[in-house]
């Protein structure tokens, strides 16, 4: 197989995007990398990332690629867990405490920010609409950070996700329950679930 087949490749498996640190993980020189670009005509999205054109626009991978230690969070995580009715106006996401997210803040991103011990519990994978492997925080986690910022989320969205997680048959209660009592919304969260179970 040649180099233009394995780029090729590499390019359909990932939706028509393509990392520089792929092809060289897959023993392509940059030079060639190069070169493959202009013929293939790709477009750079940032540094690192090019895309076809025929493949469709992917805002929150190719934010992942650019900030790989973010994690998708509330209202975000709630809409690709399928736990939402609507797709959020805003990207909402998680970053360590004393990370910088200047750029992220200019771009209309509501970030939000955890100490260190906290940031990593709950870490899964969800998908984005068009396909790419995202980095989001599971149901459990996501329902505990909806609750500890409920001054800043619509109490819509907060009753539609509880409701939402309630009926899901992969719903994990003795989770929700530890994760709560380590976030210390384990009372709030006791209310809801007395109402609703």
């Amino acid at each position: 197989m040649c180099k233009f087949d394995t780029l090729d490749l590499l390019l359909q498996k990932n939706n028509g995007y393509l990392k520089t640190s792929d092809a060289i993980m897959a023993g392509v020189s940059r030079a060639y990398f190069g070169e493959y670009v202009r013929k293939r005509g790709l477009l750079r999205v940032t540094q690192g990332l090019y895309k076809s054109n025929d493949s469709w626009e992917d805002e929150m991978y190719v934010i992942q690629t650019r900030y790989p230690l973010v994690v998708f969070s509330h209202e975000t995580a709630l809409y690709l867990l399928d736990l939402a009715e609507r797709e959020p106006t805003k990207y909402s996401l998680t970053l360590k405490s004393g990370t910088n997210a200047t750029a992220l803040t200019k771009q209309g991103v509501k970030v939000y920010k955890i100490k260190e011990e906290l940031f990593d519990v709950g870490i899964t994978e969800a998908n984005s609409p068009a396909g790419h492997a995202l980095r989001v925080y599971n149901p459990e986690r996501t329902i505990c950070d909806l609750v500890r910022n409920r001054g800043n989320v619509e109490i819509q969205d907060l009753q539609t996700a509880i409701k939402a997680y309630v009926r899901s048959k992969e719903k994990d209660l003795p989770l929700l329950m530890r994760y709560a009592k380590l976030f210390s919304v384990d009372k709030t969260i006791r209310q809801y679930m007395e109402v609703l179970l």
